[in-house]
């Protein structure tokens, strides 16, 4: 045998198109029914993109996609469900229960993805839904479904199918034990549009936040509830999550979260707890664990406020997340209140504490100010005008003097 070199392939050129003439034919959004969702979309599904929906199990991917699917259905749009974790009957029993019965709804029980795709060809349907995407795979790949490959080249084919006919394309993903989506980090950057789904099981609340946008603003949320008919829409967010809120007991605050362009009220719950044992427990749900953990030092270091040999407990109702910082202020004014058990009364604030236990200013003071004025809430602690002010200021603003 004799080696004999093919010689250097001649590459096919691009097509290209100009800047102005590009967004010629983009077609209109199209809205999904639902007010919660097409806000944190943006106004609805593009043709041609691809979302990625997480969450925890049993949260309600499942049943949200099945009632988006259902309205878009009543409004003439045909919808491909392709399930490979459940049967066709199996579906069909939960659109039974959930009240959804259309023949524009295609329903697929297959983990084959060329099938899922050929089938979704064959007809032309505004919306192609695969649950999951960590179930569904390549047969010329001989890895099972839900390995790094298999996740990588669906989901390519997947976003192929979308690109090419114009059809949006929403895949289903798996969470891991730390809260983020399964499979490789690619997957997060082939699609358009992240979303995760959240909530507390035991109060029926459901939060659909935007990691990812590219055709819209990200860090949107959309409030739900969940009851025995499936999800519906909470159209006023602060109320229902101060319903049942006791101000007159030690250790609660209000917090004015801000996502997106939607401002709301949620409250912070603290309990200090002392105990023997050697290492306090602490039970953080809602809030960085990372900040909790500096916001203690602080108030150990900087107002005397010592929890070293008590066990603290801290949760967000309703099962609501909060990454600002701006929530560090009321954290610690909610763990002083209940470690010096005194009550704080109907009482909001916000504001970044800082290692030297300085109060930082936060933006969206005024769409914070409004919200609270909205639900009745005027007592507030907060820097103003920008100015920073000491933690010790703010804890004998409330009320929580240590000499007292």
């Amino acid at each position: 045998m004799e080696e004999a070199s093919a010689g250097p392939r001649k590459a096919r050129t691009a097509s290209t198109v100009s800047l102005t003439n590009a967004g010629n034919d983009l077609e209109q959004r199209q809205p999904t029914g639902w007010q919660e969702v097409d806000r944190v979309l943006g106004g609805g599904f593009v043709p041609g993109s691809v979302t990625l929906v997480g969450g925890e199990p049993g949260v309600g991917k499942s049943t949200l996609l099945l009632q988006i699917a259902g309205a878009l259905a009543s409004a003439g749009t045909e919808v491909v469900m392709a399930s490979a974790e459940e049967s066709a009957q199996q579906v069909a029993m939960r659109a039974d229960r959930l009240g959804i019965a259309d023949d524009s709804i295609l329903l697929i029980s297959d983990d084959d993805t060329d099938a899922i795709i050929a089938a979704a060809e064959n007809g032309r349907p505004g919306l192609v839904v695969v649950d999951s995407i960590q179930a569904v795979g390549v047969k010329e790949i001989s890895s099972s479904p839900g390995t790094v490959t298999q996740v990588r080249e669906s989901a390519a084919r997947l976003v192929r199918l979308a690109k090419s006919r114009g059809v949006a394309v929403v895949l289903v993903g798996h969470v891991t034990k730390e809260g983020g989506l399964a499979g490789p980090k690619m997957l997060e950057h082939m699609v358009d549009v992240v979303l995760y789904l959240e909530g507390d099981p035991d109060r029926g609340f459901r939060v659909l936040r935007s990691n990812k946008n590219r055709f819209g603003a990200t860090h949107v949320s959309g409030m739900f509830d969940m009851g025995p008919d499936g999800l519906s829409d909470v159209d006023d967010p602060s109320k229902v999550f101060l319903e049942g809120w006791e101000s007159d007991v030690p250790g609660t605050v209000v917090y004015p979260a801000v996502e997106g362009r939607r401002s709301v009220l949620v409250e912070i719950q603290a309990l200090v707890s002392p105990t023997r044992q050697t290492q306090p427990r602490r039970s953080i749900r809602g809030l960085d664990a990372t900040r909790v953990n500096q916001v203690l030092a602080v108030l150990d270091r900087h107002a005397d406020i010592h929890v070293h040999d008590s066990e603290v407990y801290l949760n967000v109702v309703g099962g609501w997340r909060l990454g600002e910082p701006g929530c560090d202020l009321p954290v610690a004014l909610a763990v002083a209140s209940s470690a010096l058990d005194r009550p704080l009364g109907r009482l909001a604030a916000w504001g970044e504490i800082g290692l030297a236990g300085e109060v930082r200013a936060i933006p969206m003071e005024l769409r914070r100010s409004d919200e609270l004025n909205r639900m009745g809430l005027e007592r507030r602690i907060a820097p103003v005008g920008g100015k920073a002010m000491r933690l010790r200021d703010a804890l004998t603003e409330a009320g929580l003097e240590k000499s007292r």
